[in-house]
């Protein structure tokens, strides 16, 4: 059924069929928005609250189909071969969509030929030490990792997400030695921060503001441009290495060829949903500033993005198949 809708919209395009005479009944039909993480995740929770507000605004189902895996590959590559209709769309982390294409010698999908509907919210990461390491802030803690290289231990989430990738890009604006030690998923990598068999970790705010707080793990820095209204004490890291910022930031994007009032229409639901009061006090729960951008300035978003971290990926010659 997806091939037949896929080829009849692909031939009314090619002989000129208005795309106004989808977007006028749009939508006629349930939503399934595949997210390329597993459930529970930020990801998949953000995913869920625009999907109840699509849901009451158009009177239509709005399905969350949660597809981790392969660093976020599995889910995207399903995306990118679904009918471009609108009904499938993908609500991505960074990983998908500007990373892997430089991070893996292959990929089974194209992230450039997605579709931008919307940029939906930015959650800052957060460097957080455990308690047993003797610094109090990022000055002391580059002059560790110098004086001890190769001797601290640094968790990510895996290959390819932000936690990783900013940890790649502090040791080269830092100039020190540390170890990345990857986990499949926040859960394992927090627990072994705690226990102190890792030492530190750049992780979304949302995840580990609690222990923060109860004093369980140290907030250095967070990676924003400025300092978070969560953390007004902890400085930007930027105030120490100009130039660092890392955020780990969620968008939704649709396959290639979907038409264009679609996208448009989509944009404009997603953008009044995160707005709501509702909804903005729920992403401010988790740390997470909305965006609701249009889908030329996610374009744009998207290649600084892809030529940021491609840098730092290259320089750091981090592979994974």
């Amino acid at each position: 059924m997806k091939t037949i809708v896929h080829v009849l919209i692909t031939a009314a395009i090619a002989f000129g069929v208005p795309a106004s005479s989808y977007g006028q009944t749009y939508p006629a039909k349930p939503i399934k928005i595949i997210v390329p993480s597993p459930g529970g995740a930020t990801t998949d929770a953000l995913a869920r609250i625009i999907a109840e507000k699509l849901q009451e605004k158009w009177r239509q189902p709005v399905i969350v189909d949660d597809r981790g895996g392969a660093g976020g590959n599995i889910g995207a590559e399903e995306a990118s071969k679904s009918a471009p209709d609108g009904y499938n769309l993908l609500f991505s982390y960074p990983a998908p969509l500007v990373v892997n294409a430089t991070l893996y010698s292959r990929l089974a999908y194209d992230p450039d030929r997605f579709v931008p509907i919307s940029l939906v919210a930015i959650v800052p990461l957060v460097l957080a030490v455990n308690p047993n390491l003797a610094v109090t802030d990022v000055r002391q803690l580059i002059e560790f990792a110098k004086t001890h290289p190769n001797q601290l231990n640094y968790a990510s989430q895996g290959y390819g997400t932000t936690g990783h990738l900013a940890g790649e890009l502090f040791k080269s604006l830092a100039g020190v030695e540390i170890v990345h030690v990857p986990y499949k998923g926040s859960t394992p990598a927090l627990t072994d921060l705690l226990g102190g068999q890792v030492q530190m970790m750049f992780i979304e705010l949302s995840t580990v503001i609690s222990q923060i707080r109860a004093g369980k793990l140290r907030a250095l820095a967070v990676g924003s441009e400025s300092r978070n209204r969560f953390l007004p004490d902890v400085p930007a890291m930027s105030e120490v290495l100009p130039g660092f910022q890392a955020s780990t930031w969620f968008g939704m994007v649709a396959p290639a060829g979907t038409p264009s009032e679609i996208v448009d229409k989509l944009a404009s639901a997603v953008s009044e949903a995160i707005h709501e009061p509702d909804v903005a006090n729920r992403f401010a729960g988790m740390s997470a500033a909305v965006v609701g951008d249009t889908p030329a300035e996610m374009a744009d978003f998207l290649r600084r993005e892809r030529e940021r971290w491609g840098k730092v990926i290259r320089a750091s010659g981090a592979k994974a198949e």
